[in-house]
């Protein structure tokens, strides 16, 4: 899967802005998603404007506004989060995307971004509640949208996170893990989180 297929139709930020809309069960849970997911659109824009890299800016623009559009399916009646099933989030947005009428394409965006990607023996081991199969970023867009995400986190409250403490915290997934966003980083650069930080508040951790 190499880049944007002709003819795919891809959505703009007011379309997605309400599909946020529409899917997110409370105005909370729409301020920490819709946010995180510009948040990690500015940053993977960033990393786009170097030169070489010869990417969709479209195509990434869209993944990264709805990559994390899933998380909306794991809030109960009352608003809360069901944390001990968050990991589910991709493969929700992945079928929620599916059943509003958009291609593989884009639905991919959601189920292949999670961690440095899950793979069917990292499902097993693990015990994650998955269906079996390679969960695995593959074009450069999906590879870029996956990367960007893991320099902000939704956490309570939301933070930014450098590179230095995303390569410790994914340790404890392998070595191999630790890396796999060794290489995204030497191919993509490390972005400049400083604006951001100063942009939306949150803490650079």
């Amino acid at each position: 899967m190499l880049g944007r297929l002709p003819g795919v139709r891809i959505p703009g930020d007011d379309e997605i802005r309400r599909l946020h809309e529409k899917h997110a069960p409370t105005r909370e849970a729409f301020e920490l998603v819709h946010t995180h997911c510009r948040i990690v659109c500015s940053i993977a824009e960033q990393l786009l404007a170097r030169d070489g890299l010869g990417l969709d800016a479209e195509l990434v623009r869209a993944g990264c506004l709805l990559h994390d559009i899933g998380v909306y399916r794991l809030y109960d009646a009352e608003g809360n989060l069901d944390h001990a099933r968050y990991v589910r989030h991709g493969v929700l947005g992945h079928e929620l995307l599916r059943e509003e009428g958009f291609p593989e394409e884009i639905c991919r965006f959601c189920s292949c971004h999670t961690g440095m990607g899950l793979t069917r023996e990292d499902v097993r081991r693990q015990g994650l509640p998955l269906p079996p199969g390679d969960y695995l970023a593959v074009s450069g867009e999906e590879r870029l949208v996956m990367y960007a995400d893991k320099f902000h986190s939704k956490t309570t409250p939301p933070t930014f996170v450098s590179a230095s403490s995303y390569a410790r915290q994914v340790r404890r997934f392998g070595e191999e893990k630790v890396a796999a966003f060794g290489r995204l980083r030497e191919h993509f650069g490390t972005p400049d989180l400083a604006p951001l930080v100063t942009a939306h508040g949150h803490a650079l951790v």
